[in-house]
């Protein structure tokens, strides 16, 4: 059974979050853009635990074959990263001087997929740092003609055919089943992905990404359905006052006093 991993490379968005709170990040003349070119770049961290989801899986026994595929316009270079913590194959499929969203990127995956051996599982980290629409997914699996699971928590290896997944839900864990081939959206609560030995970390610097043109794949559409009109930066404010006191206690009477004269408490 091959495994297929769908990643993406993403800004470090603790990164952002601190550029954002000095108020060092910017947008370009475009008005669609982040320019601040300090920022790493790394990949997408539900991504990441899907990866760890296919890993496990394999770690079990199961006899497959895990490949992580990235297309976006520079992806390769989160691809080692996923060879160092053990998937068996990466894939590069650059985008190149087309308006991308997410259905652009669906349509490449799936038209990918198709054109190789094909998968008998998809996974997909359950969303996106970066714009946090999760819908990618969705539109692979409609693509695809696969049934779709989303937010597992954890997969078991697929028997005669059938996938069994635990869903995180509101009202708790939710165990489903579907016929493979399926794609499956990983959620956090799979747990810690596994770090990288040195080993495996030298393996994936002598390992090369296999690069596929987009010209190459057949029934791709690259019209974009959603189109960026502008990103902005909102103006972030602090308003923190600190109380001071000889003793924790005259804090903590401060406190209560002040928190009576907001009117928070009665």
């Amino acid at each position: 059974m091959r495994i297929v991993v769908c990643a993406k490379e993403v800004l470090d968005p603790d990164a952002v979050n601190n550029y954002a709170l000095s108020g060092g990040l910017t947008i370009g003349d475009d008005g669609r853009s982040i320019t601040s070119t300090a920022i790493p770049r790394l990949m997408n961290a539900y991504d990441e635990q899907a990866i760890e989801a296919a890993l496990r899986i394999k770690d079990a026994g199961a006899d497959c074959t895990v490949t992580v595929v990235s297309a976006g316009p520079e992806p390769a270079a989160i691809l080692k990263h996923a060879v160092a913590m053990g998937a068996d194959e990466i894939v590069s499929i650059p985008i190149e001087d087309v308006a991308v969203d997410y259905h652009v990127v669906a349509n490449v995956l799936a038209a990918y997929i198709r054109s190789s051996p094909g998968a008998g599982l998809v996974f997909c980290g359950r969303q996106a740092s970066d714009d946090d629409q999760g819908v990618v997914p969705a539109l692979l699996a409609e693509a695809l003609a696969m049934p779709l699971i989303t937010i597992a928590r954890s997969i078991e290896a697929p028997s005669e055919g059938i996938v069994r997944v635990t869903r995180v839900t509101p009202d708790g864990d939710e165990i489903v089943e579907a016929d493979c081939p399926a794609v499956v959206t990983i959620s956090n609560e799979l747990g810690e992905p596994r770090y990288p030995t040195a080993s495996m970390t030298i393996r994936a610097r002598r390992t090369p990404a296999t690069v596929v043109s987009v010209g190459d794949l057949a029934d791709v559409d690259l019209a974009p359905k959603v189109t960026l009109v502008e990103q902005s930066v909102p103006t972030i404010e602090g308003h923190c006052e600190v109380l001071n006191g000889d003793s924790a206690g005259d804090v903590a009477r401060e406190l209560v006093r002040r928190l009576h004269e907001d009117g928070v408490l009665s």
